[in-house]
């Protein structure tokens, strides 16, 4: 049987999402990086969104909304009121599926995780809740650092079937998007410096690990650092130690997801 094609309207949102990646680098205010965000998530047909920045775990903060510390955000009026009174947080299914979540999500996924736990009423109650406010449906797109989750996209509204392309440039706007906010707010220096001391890495890997990312071989790479081939190999094998990373391409992924290259 031949696989689907995706149709116009995925084009459509591939190029509007290719578009903004590459408007990001030459934007210069913050409002403005929010502004295009905006609407291209419109675009794609999410009436909602919000582009969150996790809070450091501890026991001021453990019970905070989803959008305490939001970079940028627009959600059903009332919703965050009902779903504060409400301790919705507790037991936010989408919450929870998110401290553990490797790759994007639809709703529904993280609700079926929890198809044996206690609080399934409560989550069942919040989602019935939710989509009587217009959050019928949605996905959440994870920012990782060397220990766990940095923030989050979450898009919502009507639901929309996305593309496993789509779903890639989403993940890589959210990274975007996210890094760039926080360059524009001068917050992205600390982190950086965080996450450097969390995974240590001298100026020489962080080199070649920006040269592997743009697909360069470890010959090309000995030539553009005037160093051996194998001394670029060596110093690869130490990366993958560091990582814990199976091969350079999980490497690369890795790097990525912790935020040491962008």
């Amino acid at each position: 049987m031949r696989a689907s094609r995706p149709g116009k309207g995925h084009f459509v949102n591939i190029n509007s999402l290719i578009q903004l990646l590459i408007v990001l680098e030459e934007i210069s205010n913050p409002q403005a990086v929010v502004t295009e965000l905006e609407q291209v998530i419109q675009h794609c047909g999410f009436e909602y969104y919000g582009l969150l920045r996790h809070l450091p775990q501890n026991p001021a903060q453990q019970n905070a909304e989803p959008w305490a510390a939001a970079l940028a955000g627009r959600w059903p009026q009332q919703w965050p009121q009902i779903y504060t009174a409400k301790k919705y947080v507790l037991i936010d299914p989408m919450v929870r599926y998110l401290a553990h979540a490797q790759r994007p999500f639809r709703w529904r996924e993280s609700l079926g995780a929890f198809r044996n736990d206690a609080q399934r009423r409560r989550m069942e109650q919040m989602m019935v809740d939710a989509f009587g406010h217009g959050l019928e449906d949605g996905y959440i797109f994870p920012i990782h650092g060397r220990n766990g989750i940095l923030g989050n996209l979450s898009l919502a509204g009507k639901p929309i079937e996305l593309s496993p392309v789509e779903i890639a440039l989403f993940e890589a706007v959210a990274r975007k998007s996210f890094w760039r906010l926080l360059e524009l707010k001068d917050e992205a220096q600390a982190l950086e410096n965080a996450l450097s001391a969390e995974t240590p890495l001298t100026r020489r890997e962080r080199e070649i690990l920006h040269y592997l990312a743009e697909g360069m071989t470890s010959m090309e790479i000995s030539k553009m650092l005037k160093i051996s081939n194998h001394t670029v190999d060596w110093y690869m094998n130490g990366l993958q130690n560091k990582l814990k990373a199976k091969n350079r391409q999980q490497a690369v992924a890795l790097a990525f997801r912790h935020g040491l290259i962008r």
